[in-house]
């Protein structure tokens, strides 16, 4: 679709719109005890979330908030995937359990347990005809007859390497249609399986360090891969002779945009889409795919954030910051020197500290303000709005809650 879903390491959520030059729509605040590890839209537009904490959660996409919560019933969830037709989710808990839940009209309900084996299930993938689940592990992957629920393939991953020290922790994972699974894991290697025959068909070093996060094009003949050293990599398949009918993987692009981990990447039809601990989201254009120029050839980078998180006193010269749990107040230094537009002057007096505002509970702030004044200030959470009077007396400063 033309949406796209991000989550924050403290629990935030926000929706981009891509038919609307990728404006920043909505964003759902974090909380205290809400992490989310991975998230999924499904038949309706709806987008659900799951996390450490056990709970699969629906975010009410209107009222920008958590709606609903059900718990898992295995654990931290580690990794959830939505089937083809959207209609129910699976999801991969830390007790090595896959389990089932079906998208109902105000909520999801419990379905089914698949096929239970020890070590936590770390990555998810769907057949994109919904027969079988793929289900990544450390030094292991397996396949899962959905009808039956049954494990019908297991694959150790470093069965083919000489006395393997270290363990293999698979990272993400893709089930192709033609039977092909494509594992990422933390030797930073992408592997092409043959699951039928648990045999290895292809394999490609990408990195020296970890391949943390995979994603396929819809049409199954591009891959993106996401590493811990900040790089991105394209794989494509393509004809090993031209017009000849039998095609290879080949990695094609290595991209340098992040400083760390990438965490998370997606494939939509024109663009390659990353994110990282960086806290940056760069949209890359295949250029390949773009039929004119315009906004949409240009790589997109956003390195700051599309809300307003900063406001401005400008009578009394007050900055206020917001932060995910408290609010800091500053005054602006002063010079008595005059310049010219754009250079720096030397300060009389340096910026103070004056408040830092802690908010009280789990919930995380959404909005804050600082009136032109500088007496008061307010901020709101997801459930209540706080109003504070501010004093400045001389050097001290005394907060008053309203």
């Amino acid at each position: 679709g033309a949406r796209l879903a991000l989550a924050r390491t403290d629990g935030a959520v926000e929706v981009y719109n891509f038919a609307a030059n990728y404006f920043q729509e909505k964003v759902i605040p974090g909380h205290e005890a809400r992490s989310v590890e991975s998230l999924c839209w499904t038949a309706g537009d709806r987008l659900f979330g799951a996390g450490l904490g056990g709970d699969i959660t629906e975010y009410d996409l209107s009222r920008l908030s958590a709606a609903r919560g059900v718990d898992g019933g295995g654990g931290p969830v580690w990794s959830m995937a939505a089937s083809g037709t959207g209609t129910q989710l699976a999801i991969g808990c830390e007790d090595g359990s896959v389990k089932i839940f079906q998208v109902v009209p105000g909520g999801i309900q419990f379905e089914r347990n698949l096929d239970r084996r020890k070590g936590r299930v770390l990555c998810l993938s769907w057949h994109p005809s919904d027969t079988h689940i793929v289900a990544g592990s450390i030094d292991f992957f397996r396949v899962i007859d959905v009808t039956s629920g049954q494990t019908v393939q297991r694959i150790m991953v470093n069965h083919h390497v000489e006395k393997a020290k270290r363990e293999c922790v698979v990272w993400a994972i893709a089930l192709l249609s033609r039977g092909t699974v494509v594992s990422a894991d933390s030797f930073g290697r992408v592997q092409f399986w043959d699951w039928e025959q648990g045999t290895l068909a292809e394999s490609h070093t990408v990195s020296t360090s970890a391949a943390l996060s995979l994603a396929v094009s819809e049409k199954e003949d591009s891959i993106v891969v996401g590493t811990s050293t900040g790089a991105t990599y394209q794989l494509q398949l393509l004809p090993v002779k031209l017009g000849g009918l039998e095609k290879r993987w080949v990695r094609t692009k290595p991209f340098q945009y992040h400083s760390h981990d990438v965490r998370a990447v997606a494939h939509s039809p024109t663009a390659l889409i990353s994110g990282g601990l960086d806290a940056q989201l760069v949209i890359r254009p295949l250029m390949e795919k773009i039929q004119k120029k315009g906004y949409d050839a240009a790589l997109r980078k956003f390195t700051f954030p599309h809300r307003r998180l900063v406001s401005c006193a400008r009578k009394a010269r007050l900055l206020l910051f917001q932060f995910s749990q408290h609010l800091e107040l500053w005054r602006l230094g002063s010079t008595e020197e005059t310049g010219k537009d754009g250079e720096v002057l030397p300060l009389c007096r340096m910026p103070e500290h004056l408040v830092q505002l802690k908010s009280k509970g789990p919930e995380h702030i959404y909005c804050s303000c600082v009136s032109p004044c500088g007496t008061w200030v307010g901020y709101s959470t997801a459930s209540r709005f706080q109003l504070y009077r501010v004093r400045c007396d001389g050097d001290g400063v005394s907060l008053r809650k309203v």
